[in-house]
């Protein structure tokens, strides 16, 4: 190669060189760059963060950190009329748990077998445990079973169907290896809410029990000592079915309706009659604390927002005296009724007094004997779920109707004489009364006066011997009068299960004539307590009440607090009749139990002051059990009020499926009770007008005068 070529390749190479160093200081610039608005991106970003969007983080923190909880609060307590504490808060010893956020089962079994070490839970609480219960803990004590299954099931089953296999294989000689006191207190701890305090055991906790607890909740994560509460009777076993129950735990129909209130799965609540009726009242406002939780959901602290405020206190219209007495007089007559003979098919009585003017209800009493147990139980929710055929108590409804109708008019005259119909139907009285008037036909109870009324408003007329041609249909008419005076129809009382007779479409027309003297449908105690008040009451239905005011708290002495809602009484409706007429069957009323033929005239005479009534018999038909055969027994019932010139108590008594066959072997066991129970009301009231009463709502001593209301 010659010179000048070996020049010319030099300088091409060293161009080259020059290129390749200019473009790397190019390349880092440009990487500098990126990095430096990556850089600042992030910068920025974080700057968004923590001053833009700061706040919210930090809410979102406390959020998951800081939990407001519900605690229960002493429930409302219950008086009768005369401010005498009927039901009330025992202080008691408890120990509770509160779970934490995510609480483990394995963790939750440990709690469990360190607080078994220090109580023992009631037979009760142990009867709970169901055998789902007792596998869960059976493989929580043994590595959760895992020597129940193959590899091979735990390799190819899904975990559902892999806890289900082993629940299967868990034999009985295997789960009697289960310390059934650890299983209670594990049933109770794993259904508690989180962060929410839990009773374990709050029934006969020793002092021991509790020292030990508290010695060492150190060692026991969530569980705590406590001052629980639980319900008190002062008058034990009186009222006690309508006063209702108390128990932990929501219902499980009635969960998702409790939790939208703000009820925990584990809050006591009211499970019947009055205690679940007034639960609103009687539950009282919540204490809330503010629990505050680390990443794992463990408790670190506890926080008191507010301290809540006790149920209110709720006065009955109920006079717990007069009903202690009432439920004793049923007693003491049911307990002789049982050794007659021809009486094997009778166990219920039923007596309810009201305040026809305000509708109060001032002794609501029902008893129910066991004849195996030969123990008397409370029935006085029998007094409105439990129906039967009346008799002749209705007979002034009957009368009434007849007004109204336009079928009869005030001394309308009729011939009690055996009514024969060509299809075979007959009806008699007990002894035939001649041509008889309204008044006479209810002083003597004529069945046939009152079956000529139902013919009449049915569209028929009676011939001896004719056809009975009747629409059936017009037996609704018939319920339609009845029902203003709150027969056959809810009376208003307040409780679901209220029930309103037994309705049957009829199959033959004499069954028209049946109604008009008691014998077809059927009605409850408490809507004859109605009928009665209301005829009392000159034609106004009142709303049954058991509730008289509702009272503020007082925390601070065992006198009721001020009032905060007087409940007034309620018109339902007045019957659309003329007073005369209402008059007329009061006047008849009065000869039932004053006239020279009423059929209670010898009876009463101890009751200081004049009554009206009715008295009923019906034939009714038991089903036997033993020999699956229906017998014909009779029901003794009856309605009344006093004073005749101006009514304050009303009375229904009832006692079904008293006899059978012929005479009754009781008497008339239906107006001794009648006039017992009267009878005791006026004493009551007279030996409290004797005296000066102190008045346990304000604590002063006040003259006792007469009232029209209660006793």
């Amino acid at each position: 190669m010659d010179e000048g070529k070996e020049v010319g390749v030099l300088v091409k190479n060293n161009q080259k060189n020059n290129k390749k160093k200019n473009h790397i200081p190019l390349r880092m610039n440009i990487l500098f760059f990126t990095v430096f608005v990556m850089f600042s991106i992030l910068i920025l970003r974080l700057g968004v963060v923590q001053i833009v969007e700061g706040e919210e983080y930090k809410n979102e923190v406390r959020k998951t950190e800081e939990i407001s909880v519900n605690h229960s609060v002493p429930r409302g307590e219950l008086y009768d009329s005369t401010y005498k504490k009927v039901v009330y808060n025992v202080p008691q010893k408890a120990i509770t748990y509160t779970p934490p956020k995510n609480p483990q089962p394995d963790e939750l079994y440990e709690i469990a077998k360190k607080l078994a070490k220090f109580i023992q839970m009631p037979e009760d609480d142990m009867k709970k445990v169901t055998e789902r219960d007792k596998k869960d803990i059976w493989l929580l004590e043994n590595k959760n079973g895992k020597k129940l299954v193959t590899r091979s099931e735990e390799k190819n089953l899904k975990d559902k169907e892999l806890y289900q296999l082993k629940l299967e294989r868990i034999t009985e000689e295997q789960l009697q290896s289960v310390d059934m006191n650890v299983a209670a207190i594990y049933r109770k701890i794993y259904s508690a809410t989180a962060l929410t305090p839990t009773i374990v055991k709050n029934i006969n906790v020793t002092d021991e029990e509790y020292a030990a607890v508290s010695e060492n909740l150190a060692n026991l994560p969530g569980v705590d000592v406590t001052t629980d509460w639980e319900r008190a009777y002062q008058f034990g076993d009186v009222f006690r079915g309508m006063l209702g129950s108390v128990k932990q735990g929501l219902p499980e129909d009635k969960v998702d309706f409790y939790q939208s209130k703000g009820y925990s799965l584990n809050d006591r609540v009211g499970y019947s009659y009055i205690e679940q009726s007034l639960e609103d009242i009687l539950q009282g406002s919540k204490a809330v604390v503010k629990t505050e939780t680390d990443k794992s959901g463990k408790i670190i602290n506890t926080e008191s927002v507010s301290d809540g405020k006790s149920g209110k206190d709720v006065v009955l219209t109920v006079d717990m005296e007069l009903q202690a007495e009432v439920e004793r007089i049923l007693q003491e007559h049911m307990a002789k009724i049982v050794q007659y003979p021809r009486t094997n098919y009778f166990n219920k009585a039923f007596v309810v007094v009201m305040n026809p003017k305000t509708g109060e209800i001032l002794s609501l009493a029902g008893k129910q004997y066991n004849r195996k147990t030969r123990e008397f139980e409370d029935y006085a929710n029998g007094t409105f779920t439990y129906s039967f055929e009346p008799g002749s108590v209705i007979k002034g409804a009957t009368v009434l109707m007849g007004y109204q109708a336009g079928v009869i008019k005030p001394g309308n005259m009729e011939t009690d004489e055996k009514m024969v119909f060509k299809n075979g139907t007959s009806i008699s009285s007990v002894s035939r009364m001649g041509l008889i008037n309204d008044l006479t036909a209810l002083e003597r109870s004529s069945n046939i006066y009152m079956a000529k009324v139902a013919l009449k408003v049915a569209g028929g007329t009676y011939k001896y011997m004719g056809t009975l041609n009747i629409d059936l249909d017009k037996i609704n008419v018939m319920r339609s009068y009845f029902a203003q005076f709150g027969l056959g129809t809810k009376t208003g009382i307040g409780f679901d299960n209220e029930v309103v007779g037994i309705q049957r479409a009829p199959e033959y027309p004499g069954q028209l004539l049946y109604f008009g003297f008691g014998q077809y449908d059927t009605y409850t105690p408490l809507q004859l307590a109605q009928y009665v008040s209301t005829i009392a009451n000159d034609g106004y239905r009142m709303k049954p009440q058991l509730v008289k005011e509702i009272r503020e708290p007082n925390e601070d002495s065992n006198e009721l607090g001020p009032i905060i809602e007087e409940v007034n009484p309620v018109v339902l409706n007045r019957v659309d009749m003329q007073d005369a007429w209402i008059k007329r069957v009061q006047e008849g009323f009065w000869r039932v139990v004053n006239g020279s033929r009423g059929t209670a005239r010898n009876y009463f005479k101890n009751v200081p002051t004049v009554v009206a009534g009715k008295t009923g018999t019906a034939q009714s038909w038991f089903k036997d059990e033993k020999t699956g055969s229906t017998v014909q027994t009779e029901n003794l019932t009856f309605v009344g009020y006093a004073p005749y010139d101006n009514p304050e108590v009303a009375i229904s008594v009832v006692l079904p499926n008293l006899y059978t066959g012929g005479k009754s072997p009781v008497g008339s066991v239906n107006l001794v009770i009648a006039q017992e129970v009267l009878e005791k009301y006026f004493s009551i009231k007279a030996d409290r007008a004797k005296q000066p009463a102190q008045n346990q709502a304000t604590g002063e001593t006040t003259e006792q005068g007469t009232t029209e209301t209660n006793p």
